[in-house]
């Protein structure tokens, strides 16, 4: 096989667009509905990824031989189905705007029979309503013929935050996927830790203001009294955070950095977020501090997504490639 082409579909702002690259695939189609990520994503890779997948036909897109899905986790993730049913809104398949997504994927899956495909979603995927939800997933693969499996992967060997995952992979060809392993992840020595990914020095547009501070601490007390653990978060700089979401732009409150002296803590910075998701030092933020913060909650951590591509090109192509070096292309004048 020649350079395997994959195309990115709920591209985010491209998390796994650069994995699958720097493991030497090659991009030839995105979709991204989100006028924001549209710009980030635009603004590194050169060209503007293609509107909502529900209104682009199938014979539009390129011919390629790996489908790249990462479709919309809010209708399944633990954050997300309270919020449903507190809006009195339906969450999983039911949610008319989110949760059919994973059906649009099977229609390009359908019409182009890719040789591969690469799934990523929320670890509560596998137990929404019951386990309901992902036996459907996993029996419409199968009905389609392709041979997949999955695994849960914890990105904190590779960052320092706990982030777990659910990844599906799977191949049209049997012989392919005996070949397939997955990734053997150990942490490094020492492990990554949050110091890892702070600067020096920070402005104080990102400390924690004083009202948001007192709401903070006043909204963790409630619940320390009903024995709840919710509450804020203060990551220590010697280990990891919790999981960075959409919501930090809101108060910052799983993940807060403290400062030396009695005085508020800080927010992590937008760049400092792209390092926790593993995102390349050269990669361009384009945006707001608030968008940002939703564009690298709702995005993938780079180098699990590039050793799950690497293993997938390694059964695909027969050898394990070399990483490459991935670096925005700087080329494109932003019409968004």
């Amino acid at each position: 096989m020649s350079i395997p082409r994959f195309i990115d579909l709920f591209a985010g702002i491209g998390g796994t667009r650069i994995g699958f690259e720097q493991a030497g695939a090659r991009c030839v189609f995105s979709s991204e509905r989100d006028k924001f990520a549209q710009r980030t994503y635009a603004t590194n890779f050169g060209e503007i990824a293609a509107g909502d997948i529900g209104d682009i036909e199938a014979s539009d897109i390129p011919p390629h031989n790996l489908l790249l899905a990462g479709f919309p986790c809010q209708p399944f993730s633990l954050a997300g189905v309270p919020v449903h049913r507190y809006l009195e809104t339906e969450d999983g398949f039911a949610n008319p705007d989110q949760g059919n997504m994973f059906f649009e994927t099977m229609r390009i899956l359908d019409h182009h029979q890719p040789d591969a495909f690469f799934l990523e979603n929320v670890k509560n995927l596998e137990s929404h309503d019951k386990g309901s939800t992902f036996r459907v997933i996993t029996e419409t693969l199968r009905s389609r013929g392709y041979q997949f499996d999955h695994k849960i992967i914890d990105a904190a060997d590779f960052v320092p935050q706990h982030r777990e995952r659910i990844y599906i992979v799977g191949f049209k060809d049997p012989e392919v996927f005996e070949r397939f392993e997955w990734p053997n992840i150990t942490a490094p020595n020492p492990p990554p830790r949050m110091s890892d990914i702070l600067d020096r020095q920070v402005g104080p547009e990102f400390v924690v203001p004083e009202g948001t501070w007192l709401s903070l601490q006043r909204h963790a007390e409630r619940h320390r009294l009903l024995g709840n653990g919710f509450g804020y978060g203060i990551a220590k700089r010697d280990g990891i955070s919790r999981t960075l979401t959409a919501r930090y732009y809101k108060d910052g409150a799983e993940i807060l950095i403290h400062r030396p002296g009695p005085g508020r803590p800080r927010r992590l910075t937008p760049r400092e977020c792209a390092r926790l998701m593993g995102f390349p030092e050269e990669f361009e933020i384009p945006v707001s501090n608030t968008q940002a913060y939703r564009q690298f909650g709702n995005s993938v951590v780079v180098p699990v997504i590039r050793e799950i591509a690497l293993m997938m090109m390694k059964a695909l192509v027969g050898r394990k490639p070399r990483v490459k070096s991935w670096k925005p292309t700087n080329q494109f004048p932003l019409e968004i």
